[in-house]
């Protein structure tokens, strides 16, 4: 994929606007601008709104890179960064808005995301085209965000103990 081609919708959409042709490290430079969007926008929504919020992403996103693996006749592209918008999206969804939590979601995530243990390593190599350039992220959302939730509780709970 060239950067001439985000004047296309699903280019533009998949790269979340051009920042998946950032380098080096698309990955990174996608999960960071998720996050930011986040902070700014999404994080003082109820977490219902900002779930459908990542529901609706990850549909259109799963629909964009669909068609972007078939063009191309990838897996994936590394420009794609709409899955780690939806992943990073979902691992926020779990926290408050806090900078530090936050940045231990991003670092965590992208832990995960980079290193794909267990089951986000299986996805990624099984599953293909659209649905896999997806999942893999989701799933490292979701354990970095119940990761998190689950720390952050625990602290509290610890902290609170007279």
């Amino acid at each position: 994929m060239r950067l001439a081609e985000l004047r296309r919708v699903d280019v533009l959409w998949a790269s979340a606007f051009g920042i998946g042709f950032l380098k080096p490290a698309p990955g990174s430079w996608g999960s960071a601008a998720a996050a930011v969007v986040w902070w700014l926008l999404l994080s003082g929504l109820p977490a219902a709104w900002q779930a459908l919020i990542c529901l609706l992403y990850f549909i259109s996103a799963w629909w964009v890179s669909s068609r972007i693996c078939r063009r191309y006749r990838v897996d994936d592209a590394p420009q794609i960064v709409a899955d780690e918008v939806v992943g990073m999206w979902l691992a926020l969804l779990f926290i408050e808005p806090n900078v530090w939590l936050a940045a231990a979601a991003l670092a965590l995530f992208r832990y995960l995301d980079i290193r794909k243990p267990g089951p986000i390593g299986w996805l990624d190599r099984e599953v293909k085209g659209g649905l896999g350039v997806m999942l893999d992220d989701v799933l490292a959302g979701l354990l970095t965000g119940a990761s998190l939730f689950l720390l952050n509780l625990a602290l509290v709970t610890l902290l609170a103990k007279p």
